[in-house]
């Protein structure tokens, strides 16, 4: 039978795209699925071209006493507007993908007595979805260990995986890209939907640094933030490295196929990406992310040996092209790390938050996702 689903997620690449997989899956399923987010959300490039779309308005509960007020009394609006918005969708369920943009259209499903779920991305359970936990009716994980998850709630615990874009799970089948001893050697630096500035201020450096033999090898594709991206070219140019530099990768499923390494932000997609696809990476965490997520999200990965991981305040030229050579001049040791990494994957994610989510309103339907699921399943 047909329904009805509105996807509710913040408008970053992090949680727009597990949503745009799930509503892929859902469309492919015969269901109609809506998309509420905030203005950035609804004009992400290539996921949501084809779905009804709303943008509602959610403050930030930052700023002491008065930026919690107006906070409220926009999420109060946002609420509202959702309300409006179910009774004439009257969806089977509303799901929630993290990000304050959610947090309204979850409370007027609460209103309404809506079946809910949210999906969490990373390792460490996020500000929203931590408020929001204890009334959902399903909490779709991504990870084995997920922190800051209360255990009175696991009986409502799903691990589903993140899903990622069928053009990056369609990597899968396809091999490691051949590496010769003398082969050109494809390096993809991304800093997630962003970019990131510490990767252009190290990376050119980093690379130079490494033998000649291995440096001529080099072929670069290096997403950089719009303000820092004449300053890489510069230095790219300055070291005789060919490199393509670009602020947005609109092929990154492309990218990563021909990649034989990525360094990288350790956002849940990329993660997601990099463990779909089974491409080997030394990971730079973000700092200041909340609750030091990126590095709890790198640890699977970087323990199964398919990633090596830097912290930022380590993160120096000379160390990276320490371990650029420790993985680089050896293509049976990157082709094996490739393989770890590949072994950290979830591919049937999407489908498997799809069952969850056309679970949701069949209560006494024993749920087909269960917090026991092992990586076999995955091979």
């Amino acid at each position: 039978m047909s329904k009805h689903y509105v996807l509710a997620a913040g408008g970053t690449g992090g949680h727009m795209v597990p949503a745009a997989a799930l509503a892929t899956e859902l469309t492919k399923r015969g269901h109609r699925v809506a998309l509420v987010s905030d203005a950035r959300g609804v004009r992400f490039p290539g996921l949501f071209e084809e779905v009804q779309t709303h943008v509602l308005p959610a403050g930030r509960f930052t700023g002491g006493p008065v930026g919690w007020a107006k906070a409220a009394r926009e999420m109060w609006r946002g609420r509202a507007m959702a309300r409006e918005l179910y009774r004439t969708f009257k969806p089977a369920a509303v799901i929630g993908f993290g990000g304050y943009p959610a947090l309204p259209a979850l409370l007027a499903a609460f209103a309404e007595k809506i079946p809910t779920a949210v999906h969490e991305q990373n390792a460490v359970l996020g500000r929203v979805n931590r408020l929001v936990a204890g009334r959902v009716d399903a909490i779709a994980t991504s990870s084995e260990d997920t922190q800051r998850l209360a255990a009175k709630l696991s009986a409502k615990v799903h691990l589903v995986g993140n899903p990622v874009r069928e053009a990056v799970l369609a990597l899968r089948a396809r091999p490691y890209p051949l590496l010769e001893e003398d082969g050109i050697f494809r390096v993809l630096v991304t800093g997630g939907s962003q970019g990131a500035s510490i990767l252009s201020q190290v990376v050119p450096d980093g690379l130079a640094m490494l033998p000649v033999t291995f440096r001529r090898r080099l072929q670069v594709t290096h997403q950089a933030r719009i303000e820092d991206i004449d300053a890489v070219r510069a230095k790219y140019a300055e070291h005789a490295i060919p490199a393509e530099i670009a602020t947005y990768l609109p092929d990154m499923p492309e990218q990563l196929a021909w990649a034989h390494l990525v360094i990288a932000r350790a956002g849940a997609s990329t993660i997601a990406e990099l463990t779909a696809a089974g491409r080997p990476a030394i990971l730079v965490p973000l700092p200041s992310a909340t609750d030091d997520h990126q590095s709890v999200n790198a640890r699977e990965i970087a323990m199964a040996g398919g990633a090596r991981t830097i912290a930022q305040g380590d993160f120096t030229a000379v160390e990276l092209a320490k371990q650029m050579q420790k993985l680089g001049l050896d293509p049976a040791a990157l082709q094996n790390a490739a393989g770890r990494a590949r072994s950290c994957g979830r591919p049937n994610a999407a489908s498997d938050l799809a069952d969850l989510v056309e679970s949701l309103d069949a209560p006494r339907v024993r749920l087909p996702v269960t917090t026991k699921t092992t990586k076999a399943a995955y091979a």
